[in-house]
């Protein structure tokens, strides 16, 4: 626990950057396809490392991958890529950089087949997020149903770097589940945002 007496989801007690990112972002239900995309970005780049290497990365990512706009992504040159591959802001990986331009043209075609890649996504749960009620860490699953539903569709559709794992922590982080704990004081807040139909990114109270 904090000095401001909140109790919190353990795994967000690192650093600043990562309790802000637990208080104000994580599991607050998105409809916004830029915001998809960025995750889909940030998520594909954590696999084999931990997400607080990434968090303290944003920024570089933000920078690299045109803000995170898919159509300017998807246009990126190999001349580009390769001067990504340079970038310290960024986990310089060539499968992973060159697997972020690949998605984004995977993602307009999703954005052009269903109006938007967030009709498409909050399918997978019926368009209302999951409020699942968890106790501990250790009761939080790796992967769901839905995930490994969304998961096989995704990769069916020619993304990479969309495993099930990486896809449920996209489905936390994009609140189409909530997993905060149930101790945890933004678990009624969340499952409150849950409820409305366009939730908005709040700041910390």
């Amino acid at each position: 626990m904090l000095a401001d007496g909140k109790n919190r989801c353990p795994w967000c007690l690192g650093f600043e950057a990562y309790v802000h990112y637990h208080d104000c972002e994580w599991g607050v239900p998105v409809h916004d396809d830029r915001t998809h995309f960025e995750f889909l970005i940030l998520e594909g780049a954590q696999a084999g490392l931990s997400w607080s290497t990434i968090l303290k990365k944003r920024q570089g990512y933000a920078r690299a991958f045109a803000d995170f706009d898919a159509a300017k992504v998807a246009r990126f040159t190999e001349k580009k890529l390769e001067k990504l591959l340079l970038d310290p802001g960024i986990v310089r990986n060539r499968l992973k950089v060159y697997a972020a331009v690949n998605n984004a043209k995977q993602f307009l075609k999703v954005q052009r087949e269903f109006g938007s890649f967030d009709r498409y996504i909050w399918s997978f749960v019926n368009h209302q997020p999951i409020v699942n009620q968890w106790k501990s860490l250790k009761e939080v699953p790796a992967t769901t149903r839905e995930s490994d539903a969304l998961s096989k569709d995704l990769i069916k559709r020619g993304f990479k770097f969309v495993g099930s794992t990486v896809i449920y922590a996209h489905m936390q982080a994009c609140g189409l589940v909530n997993d905060h704990l149930v101790d945890c004081w933004r678990y009624a807040q969340v499952a409150k945002l849950a409820a409305k139909k366009v939730p908005k990114r709040i700041d910390a109270q």
